[in-house]
């Protein structure tokens, strides 16, 4: 079993660099993947109030008999309960559905700025105090541009731990990452293959022949470089197992830049743009 390197956060929690994500697993199927990927040695699960599988990431961790202090838990407030009232009925069900006092880290999945008359600061707050109270033992943000941080850091007392945000080698999003670094946040990158986009690039499948490995392994392990956090996700075993199986291999610094050179801005993007962004589940 490979050691997942860990980062200390900027409250001096540790976060493992590698997690399993759960985003799209059905919640059928949620248990039986989170019981592999803890099985192949994964001890960082990443889900979400708006995934509805949080039941399913606790039933897998019972059937994987691992104890709960040795994973690292995420969840993320769900867009419809930012108001605090219902951010902390909100969590309160997640510790329910996960069956545990308490998450390691609990995000804000969405700033929503045309929603709630733009004030994520009051929802932010509620997250402090959930921290303050030991039902998170960290907090942060997603998808949260520059000037959404700046908003933070101007009116709040904590700054953000993380600040989960797509990024991938398509899509480099320099600017919020570099600023997330300026400010002791660490960066986590969802959707760090792009959505599966990457699977065929030419540019990195000569370099995963060359390492002997697949371009998804690659893609992830440059991710691992950069010094991101990343949840890859998959209900297909071999391929859970694979995406563990990253630590055993470096990039150059000639890889890097090749698979940077592949950064089409904006135009990369797979995802909703955050200032855009708008959904709340009916």
């Amino acid at each position: 079993m490979s050691d997942v390197p860990k980062i200390t956060l900027n409250d001096g929690n540790e976060i493992p660099q590698l997690g399993f994500g759960v985003w799209q697993v059905p919640a059928e199927d949620t248990a039986e993947a989170v019981a592999k990927a803890l099985d192949v040695g994964y001890r960082h699960i990443d889900t979400a109030e708006m995934y509805e599988n949080e039941q399913g990431v606790a039933d897998g961790l019972r059937e994987a008999g691992v104890d709960r202090d040795e994973v690292f838990i995420t969840s993320k407030l769900n867009n419809g309960d930012h108001e605090p009232d219902d951010a902390r009925r909100a969590i309160e069900t997640t510790l329910e559905k996960l069956g545990t006092r308490h998450v390691d880290l609990f995000l804000i999945h969405w700033p929503l700025p045309s929603r709630y008359g733009g004030d994520f600061v009051q929802t932010w707050k509620a997250l402090e105090s959930f921290k303050a109270e030991g039902m998170a033992r960290s907090i942060g943000v997603s998808n949260f541009q520059t000037h959404h941080l700046d908003v933070l850091e101007e009116q709040c007392d904590v700054t953000p731990a993380v600040n989960q945000i797509e990024i991938h080698p398509y899509m480099l999003n320099h600017a919020v990452a570099g600023y997330n670094e300026s400010l002791g946040i660490v960066t986590e990158a969802w959707s760090p293959l792009a959505s599966g986009e990457l699977i065929e690039e030419p540019r990195i499948e000569h370099i995963a022949e060359r390492l002997g490995k697949t371009v998804p392994q690659v893609v992830l392990r440059w991710h691992i470089q950069k010094g991101y956090v990343i949840f890859p996700k998959s209900v297909t075993p071999e391929r859970i197992e694979e995406n563990f199986e990253i630590f055993d291999f470096e990039l150059t610094d000639e890889d890097i830049a090749t698979i940077e050179q592949l950064d089409k801005g904006e135009d990369g993007r797979t995802g909703p743009h955050p200032d855009k962004f708008d959904y709340v589940p009916a």
